[in-house]
C-alpha cells in the first residue's frame, strides 16, 4: 500500500462518511487533517439540482474570494492598442492578439486565464476547441470579455475563480490552501456559495444545493450539510 493510500485511510477515519456536517466543522476538519508534503489545494464539489442541456438551468458564473486562491495565476489579455498598454500595465504574463492566437495554436498553453477585448475576439473564437476543453474561453459573463482590462487583469491576480457546472449539474472550485486559516477558508467558501446560491434558475425545481463536498488534494471528502450552508447566505 502506497503512502498516500496509508493516509488517506488514516484521515478517513475521524470523518463520518454519512453524517453531513456544519460548514465550521468541516472546514476544522479539512485544516486538522494532518500534515502533507505540500501545501495542499481545498476545494469544493457541489451537485446542483439544474438540468444544465436547458440553457435558462446553465449556472455559471465568477467570484473574487477574500483571500484568493494562494495560487499566482498567469494571465494572459487579447487586446490592441491603448487596451494592450493598459492590460500591460496592470500585469499580464502577456498581451497580444493575432501573434498570441498563433502561439496558442502551436501548442503553447502556459497560462492560468485568459481576458479579451471585445474587439479582438474574432481571434480568441477561432481557440475554442483549446481553450473550450480547458475552461479558458473568455465569456462576458465572468467578466472576461471586457474594455477593463486593468480591473479584469486586478482581480485574476487577487483571487477571483470562474466556475460553471458541467453537463450533469455537478461543479467544482478552488477555496484556498490548506495553510490558510479556519477563518480565510470559511469567508473564500461562503463568497463562493453566496454566488451559486444567487445563481440559483427560476426554473430549477426541487433541492437546488443536493450535495456539497470539501476535500483537501490528497484527502477524503466530507459531507456539508446544504441546510446549514443555506440557512448562514439568508
Amino acid at each position: 500500500m502506497s503512502y498516500r493510500g496509508k493516509k488517506y485511510r488514516q484521515l478517513a477515519e475521524n470523518i463520518d462518511r454519512q453524517k453531513r456536517y456544519s460548514v465550521e466543522e468541516a472546514i476544522t476538519l479539512v485544516k486538522n487533517s494532518g500534515p502533507a508534503k505540500f501545501d495542499e489545494s481545498v476545494d469544493v464539489a457541489m451537485r446542483l439540482g439544474v438540468n444544465p442541456k436547458h440553457a435558462d438551468q446553465m449556472v455559471r458564473g465568477s467570484v473574487l474570494l477574500p483571500h484568493g486562491t494562494g495560487k499566482t495565476l498567469r494571465v494572459i489579455v487579447f487586446a490592441k492598442g491603448d487596451k494592450e498598454k493598459e492590460a500591460r500595465d496592470a500585469g499580464a504574463d502577456e498581451v497580444g492578439a493575432e501573434e498570441l492566437a498563433e502561439k496558442i495554436t502551436a501548442g503553447w498553453l502556459e497560462f492560468d486565464r485568459v481576458i479579451a477585448t471585445p474587439d479582438v475576439m474574432k481571434f480568441v473564437s477561432k481557440l475554442g476547441k483549446v481553450l473550450g476543453p480547458r475552461g479558458l474561453m473568455p465569456n462576458p459573463k465572468t467578466g472576461t470579455v471586457t474594455f477593463d482590462v486593468a480591473q479584469a487583469v486586478a482581480e485574476a491576480k487577487k483571487g477571483k475563480i470562474e466556475f460553471r457546472v458541467d453537463k450533469v449539474g455537478n461543479l467544482h472550485a478552488p477555496v484556498g490552501r490548506k495553510s490558510f486559516s479556519i477563518e480565510q477558508l470559511r469567508e473564500n467558501f461562503m463568497a463562493l456559495a453566496e454566488i451559486i446560491l444567487r445563481l440559483k434558475p427560476q426554473t430549477s425545481k426541487g433541492a437546488y444545493m443536493k450535495n456539497v463536498v470539501i476535500s483537501t488534494t490528497m484527502g477524503p471528502g466530507i459531507k456539508i450539510d446544504p441546510a446549514d450552508l443555506q440557512a448562514q447566505n439568508k
